[in-house]
């Protein structure tokens, strides 16, 4: 992810014209961002109830929430000096919820996936996922 010229994030996929639908499902790739959306399905939160309940940095959920509002997921309402964090469209849990029905049908084959499976090696990374060395 990037942030562009507007401070919004993107990806350089987004730049280079990847179709809407690439761009959505690179928003969702992040582990971090997933759990956000989960917890949000569940109502919505504050900066400081994520990251209580997600074991998180500040920063790091405060940059995921940017993201996620960019790409137009979430949204947010003041309530005095807090802002509680929403999912804006319903229909996203639909698309997890179809996406965890085709992991279950396919047995998770995806985990064991060279290039995108938990234990590949990320372009420019030492070893396994993230640049994380297998355990």
């Amino acid at each position: 992810m990037a942030i562009d010229e507007a401070g919004r994030c993107v990806s350089a996929d987004i730049a280079a014209g990847v179709a809407p639908a690439a761009a959505l499902f690179h928003s969702l790739a992040d582990e971090t961002r997933l759990r956000i959306v989960a917890r949000l399905a569940r109502g919505e939160a504050r900066v400081v109830d994520l990251t209580g309940e997600l074991g998180l940095a500040q920063s790091t959920v405060s940059k995921h929430l940017a993201c996620l509002r960019d790409c137009g997921l979430i949204d947010f309402r003041a309530e005095g000096r807090q802002s509680f964090y929403a999912l804006t469209r319903p229909e996203l849990m639909d698309l997890l919820a179809s996406a965890e029905q085709l992991l279950a049908a396919t047995g998770h084959a995806v985990a064991l996936c060279p290039v995108y499976g938990v234990d590949a090696v990320e372009p420019g990374c030492p070893a396994g996922a993230g640049g994380v060395p297998p355990s």
